[in-house]
């Protein structure tokens, strides 16, 4: 049983990179920190709202149990992206640019949100384009083991995993700054995003959740997550909330370099 564990959880490798929950589970007990990738788009609304002060409360599913939840820790409940009643935040990220400091959210999602709460004590950081080079910087500061988890996203029909470009993007922006072994896992999503990284923005929205979300008219959302390290916010899971990590004495200047393009 253990033999069959490790031919998973690629421990012979520094970077380390894996689907969803099945990822989460296999990696995050041997690493010194996990990076959850949402890119469309949990954790790039985190960033930004973390980024102006924001704590966010991450919740695994929207049924009626959500509300209780937020009641119970007197936090204000993000709304359906679709919705035009009750809050007016949601898994949009636009809706969320002048959230004000302080506000504590629940942002319920089965994806970026139910994996965050699966870590167990490792800790946990979430990254996107916007936040790739310091979340590197970040997590290589807690060891030189680290998983790279893209969420991916549920098939209508069944619920099931649907790996998404958009996350195998995100998390290959991220490994591109971090030093160590790469797993091959970890290694295409390095090549992905190298290959796109001129046309992130045209690449995010020709890819199926990008369409998606185009044809339900939030274009704005696509665009704002293909933005690309354009932050220096950190998101650290601490407490059940994702809050941001406070700089150091150098404030995260002197930054890793990009691994160079094979």
């Amino acid at each position: 049983m253990a033999i069959a564990l490790m031919i998973y959880n690629q421990f012979e490798f520094d970077l380390r990179c894996e689907w969803g929950l099945q990822g989460v589970t296999q990696l995050a007990p041997i690493s010194d920190v996990v990076v959850i990738v949402d890119v469309l788009s949990f954790s790039t609304c985190v960033e930004i709202a973390t980024n102006r002060g924001a704590i966010i409360f991450p919740y695994p599913s929207k049924d009626e149990s959500v509300i209780d939840y937020a009641k119970s820790i007197q936090a204000e409940l993000a709304s359906h992206r679709k919705s035009r009643t009750t809050s007016h935040y949601s898994l949009s990220p636009k809706s969320l640019l002048e959230i004000p400091a302080s506000t504590r959210l629940v942002l319920p999602s089965p994806n970026g949100s139910f994996l965050s709460l699966q870590t167990g004590t490792t800790p946990t950081l979430a990254g996107c384009l916007r936040n790739c080079e310091v979340v590197a910087r970040v997590a290589q500061s807690y060891g030189k083991r680290i998983a790279v988890i893209p969420a991916g996203e549920r098939w209508r029909d069944d619920g099931s995993l649907r790996p998404a470009f958009e996350d195998l993007l995100g998390a290959g922006a991220i490994l591109s700054y971090l030093h160590g072994s790469l797993s091959p896992e970890a290694e295409i999503a390095v090549v992905i995003f190298q290959t796109c990284q001129k046309n992130l923005l045209g690449y995010l929205k020709q890819c199926s959740s990008g369409k998606e979300l185009i044809a339900a008219g939030f274009e704005a959302d696509v665009e704002i997550a293909s933005a690309y390290n354009i932050s220096d916010c950190v998101p650290l899971f601490t407490k059940n909330s994702y809050v941001r990590k406070e700089s150091g004495n150098d404030g995260f200047l002197h930054l890793c370099s990009p691994r160079p393009n094979p």
